[in-house]
């Protein structure tokens, strides 16, 4: 059974029940975190996409009332109003049960639980969290022009932002170059909102996120019958940008068997599904991004050469944000702007003193750390008064004197991990890896 794509967070403030629940539940789910303070909730929320919640609902011993579930449950709401939330006790009542629903509990499990039922309860709260995101996508989607706009102070970035005024129009090819967190997402929506395909589908596939397993099927779909469970035909991500575009983020994770597929498929507009052969003309505009050297993944045979001069009719250079410390300031603002009004923050001001302290940080997480800094301090802030909650820049903890890769590679693995409690998504974001590269690695070394 593949495990199915979700962020599962577990609360509880028995470490014997942390473990368990986890233990159960990641085999059904690629990522289980677990906390075992409530205080923490909140902090990790910031940090992480979560799909569910499992929640205790006594802290306090001597307090079996289930009101600090209800109270940490409410918290939870007002940072994600449609997050599914599951609570537990070992005390279960009916009118218990029946407040919580009311208050907006998913579910209601009774400890010790039975496995299987934990499970169902679980993984139907994914499928509904999967639902309300979507939804709240498409209510979004008239919006996109207004939830950013595109300045810079920065000489760099006005080229760049040059350069996408004039390929935009155009159904070029595009690579966008960067490191992690410098916007590629954002400017690559841009194009499209600047195209005249613009009032047509703009389809973001992360190659990063899909297992390698299942690439062909998701990009390229299949037809009924053509391996164990298709049970139908299936449209890929690509088929589905029809008369659109397609935004293919982390293209250096691409496996070489797919490349050649993807180059022809550039190269002649036709599609073929899986298990099928009839060929489908497709009319779609292409944007790629990448932080990896391209040049060097050629050079490696890790990438195919035609391949590259294929994707790179135009290839941007996307500065990273310590680049254009002009427009630190500038984002900031707009940060903090969108967080006051969605956390009734209105008083909240930045000073000429944090504005400093913001310039003299220096941003390896670029734009999405600026992102999730601003956001924390929102929250987090008390009396009305701004308080800048910074990353901490880790100092190394010990002198490197064994040189051997693996065991290096090892201990860097078990560090990203640490710094992100657990979390797959930034802990591979952090090394420059693929979800799936990490995962291959963590199993490597029994992680």
């Amino acid at each position: 059974m593949r495990k199915k794509e979700a962020h599962i967070l577990i609360v509880d403030d028995d470490e014997d029940i942390l473990f368990s629940a986890r233990v159960w539940l990641k085999k059904f789910f690629s990522e289980v975190s677990c906390l075992s303070k409530p205080a923490q909730i909140m902090k990790f929320m910031t940090e992480n996409q979560v799909d569910v919640v499992v929640l205790d609902m006594n802290f306090r011993k001597g307090f079996e009332s289930g009101q600090d579930g209800l109270y940490w449950m409410n918290e939870i709401k007002t940072l994600e109003p449609h997050l599914p939330i599951i609570l537990m006790t070992a005390y279960g009542e009916v009118e218990l049960a029946v407040e919580a629903l009311k208050n907006g509990a998913s579910d209601f499990i009774l400890k010790p639980w039975n496995n299987e039922k934990l499970y169902a309860s679980v993984n139907l709260a994914v499928d509904i969290s999967r639902k309300n995101r979507k939804l709240s996508q498409w209510e979004n989607v008239n919006q996109k022009n207004n939830q950013y706009q595109l300045e810079s102070h920065s000489k760099k970035m006005q080229e760049v932002l040059e350069q996408i005024r004039r390929v935009a129009p155009t159904d070029a090819n595009v690579l966008l170059l960067g490191e992690n967190g410098t916007g590629k997402y954002v400017l690559a929506e841009s194009i499209h909102e600047q195209s005249e395909r613009k009032n047509e589908p703009f389809v973001h596939i992360d190659l990063g996120s899909i297992s390698e397993s299942l690439f062909e099927a998701e990009l390229f779909g299949y037809k009924k019958g053509a391996f164990t469970d298709a049970n139908q035909d299936y449209s890929g991500k690509i088929e589905n940008a029809q008369n659109g575009t397609v935004f293919l983020d982390e293209i250096g994770n691409l496996p070489l068997q797919l490349q050649t597929k993807l180059l022809s498929l550039i190269q002649n507009r036709k599609l073929s599904r899986l298990g099928e052969s009839k060929e489908r003309l497709l009319d779609v505009r292409f944007i790629f991004a990448t932080n990896e050297n391209l040049k060097k993944a050629v050079a490696e045979n890790r990438f195919r050469q035609d391949l590259y001069y294929r994707i790179n009719t135009v290839e941007i250079q996307i500065p990273a944000l310590r680049e254009r410390q002009e427009d630190i300031g500038l984002l900031a603002h707009y940060f903090l702007d969108r967080y006051k009004q969605k956390y009734h923050q209105p008083n909240l001001e930045l000073t000429d003193d944090l504005l400093l302290t913001l310039k003299n940080y220096p941003w390896p997480g670029n734009i999405r750390e600026l992102d999730h800094c601003l956001e924390r301090s929102v929250i987090l802030s008390n009396d009305n008064k701004l308080q800048l909650l910074m990353p901490q820049i880790e100092e190394h903890e010990s002198t490197i004197v064994n040189l051997n890769i693996e065991e290096m590679e090892e201990v860097l693995i078990k560090k990203a991990l640490k710094k992100h409690t657990g979390n797959i998504s930034l802990a591979a974001e952090d090394l420059g890896l693929s979800r799936a590269a990490l995962y291959r690695r963590m199993e490597k070394f029994g992680l």
